[in-house]
């Protein structure tokens, strides 16, 4: 088994991201096309969203630091560090009120079979 720090993953996703023109960063922690489930941690800076779109699934949200305002049609609110909430099925948007760590899971499909 493999213990990864979120600790550590956030620190190192924030500085890249305040380092990126895009003022975002990315990290897949879990998941890809051989599972159903992925996970992946993403750090904006304050001020940036993720522009609205599409849900992709059954999907949550944890803050695991920062700020965000999670926003679907007439509907919002506002997360902070250690909350957690299940996104809507329906297009949204993501806005970090400060610099801000969350860990995206999403259901993306079955699993193969395996042999």
């Amino acid at each position: 088994m493999n213990v990864t720090s979120l600790a550590d993953i956030v620190g190192q996703q924030l500085a890249a991201a305040r380092n990126a023109p895009s003022r975002r960063a990315a990290h897949t922690m879990y998941g890809g096309h051989e599972h159903a489930l992925r996970q992946t941690l993403i750090a904006l800076c304050e001020g940036q969203e993720l522009a609205e779109h599409e849900s992709p699934g059954e999907a949550t949200l944890q803050v695991l630091h920062g700020r965000v305002r999670l926003n679907a049609g007439d509907d919002g609110v506002e997360v902070g560090a250690d909350d957690y909430v299940a996104i809507p099925p329906s297009r949204h948007s993501l806005t970090a009120v400060e610099d801000s760590a969350v860990l995206l899971t999403v259901v993306t499909g079955s699993r193969p079979p395996t042999a």
